[in-house]
């Protein structure tokens, strides 16, 4: 009897959805908790955005620790760990009422991220799917976290029109513990070769570290970051402030879009709708070109299409463009990443490897979100921040061309 085929959308995908979309639909929304924190408690803009900068970059401190968890006691404890660490930041959070407080809790939200989103969840989802399945399920794992995108802020923007934002974070605390139901079907075999089975965590990354390719990867990977987390936490603001007044006549309105700040909170939603179709395009083109050279691709769309909005007049059309443009690459660049990752470096440290890469992604995220708001309070607009994103990019799009696609071998194959 012939076995049946692989199937593509298996429990564990399904399940790593679930949890990627809440964590990440929690994450996305922040930037519209911006001027309402700031105002309520007199702060300059810096302050709350030093917040979301050090929740990124504690993110891509524990992105690699909650990988090696994962690895040595198991992946749906490091996901719990994960979840419990986000809840208490944002229980906390809503208790602290100075920038330092903030600052700090962010920390527990960081790590809570990070052990609930894409290196523990896409290395899990990498091991479960077959080879000619991998890039797709990776790219549907990752577009699940835009469909958390498309929802979070206008959720939230929805909820701090009856709550308090302190209200709201309790609210999102509940939720991400609530995607935990799903954790049963978070079981996936661990497929990888009997030689890759034999190696030690330490021989294979001192195989990636004196590896050039991983190098490349690395730096390449910090504009993604940069552009993702200055967009999330400043473009609502951005638009809010110095987008052209919406008619009151017009499209926009007739949908209930009457001010800046809700297209600002649509814009992050429809970043996140585009960027379903994006990723999951980029998935199913990494498996019949190099990866390389589609994120060399993708870094360079970014970069014209944010030199581009930057250069003409802030107006809801260019806004919501943008958003559309700027969507359908946003995170298309994780799972060609990822999927770089495993199959140059293999399956078995996949959580770690990619981990210690993503560390560049959220160094990024720290310079952006913390310069956007430092810049601002110093000249009174994000315009120069915004072309340090376009130049970053650029750099992205050149260090990806001289990556080496080919397999690394197996120092026990040596």
């Amino acid at each position: 009897m012939t076995p049946a085929a692989p199937r593509l959308l298996s429990p564990v995908l399904l399940a790593g959805a679930v949890i990627l979309m809440t964590g990440f639909a929690i994450r996305a929304s922040f930037g519209v908790f911006q001027i309402p924190i700031a105002e309520e408690f007199g702060w300059l803009r810096a302050e709350f955005s030093l917040a979301i900068a050090i929740q990124n970059l504690a993110w891509g401190i524990g992105q690699p620790i909650f990988g090696a968890l994962a690895e040595r006691f198991g992946d749906r404890r490091a996901i719990i760990f994960g979840a419990l660490f986000y809840a208490a930041g944002l229980v906390l959070s809503a208790f602290a009422v100075t920038p330092g407080q903030h600052q700090l809790l962010e920390i527990l939200v960081g790590f809570g991220i990070a052990g609930t989103g894409f290196g523990v969840i896409l290395a899990v989802v990498g091991r479960a799917a077959a080879p000619e399945h991998r890039s797709m399920a990776l790219g549907i794992a990752t577009a699940a976290g835009s469909a958390g995108q498309v929802i979070g802020a206008p959720i939230a923007e929805a909820l701090l029109t009856v709550l308090p934002w302190q209200g709201v974070f309790l609210v999102f605390a509940g939720t991400i513990l609530a995607s935990l139901l799903v954790l049963p079907f978070m079981r996936s075999p661990a497929l990888a070769s009997r030689a890759e089975l034999e190696e030690s965590l330490g021989t294979v990354l001192m195989r990636a570290f004196r590896d050039p390719s991983y190098t490349l990867i690395f730096l390449g990977f910090f504009s993604c970051g940069y552009q993702l987390a200055f967009v999330t936490a400043h473009f609502p603001a951005l638009v809010t402030e110095m987008c052209a007044a919406i008619d009151p006549g017009g499209p926009l309105a007739a949908l209930g879009i009457t001010t800046t700040s809700a297209l600002g909170a649509v814009s992050i939603g429809v970043i996140g709708l585009a960027n379903i179709a994006g990723t999951i395009a980029a998935g199913w083109l990494g498996r019949y070109y190099p990866r390389k050279y589609l994120l060399a691709l993708i870094y360079t769309g970014r970069t014209l299409i944010a030199g581009a909005f930057i250069l003409m007049p802030v107006t809801p059309a260019s806004v919501l463009l943008f958003s559309l443009l700027m969507g359908s690459l946003w995170l298309a660049t994780v799972p060609l990443t990822s999927g770089l990752v495993a199959h140059i470096w293999g399956l078995r440290y996949m959580g770690t490897l990619y981990g210690l890469v993503f560390f560049s992604h959220q160094l990024g995220s720290f310079l952006g979100v913390w310069l956007g708001g430092r810049m601002y309070d110093l000249t009174g607009d994000y315009t120069l921040v915004w072309w340090v994103g376009v130049g970053v990019g650029a750099f992205s799009a050149i260090v990806h061309l001289p990556v080496r696609e080919n397999r690394a071998p197996l120092a026990a194959a040596a």
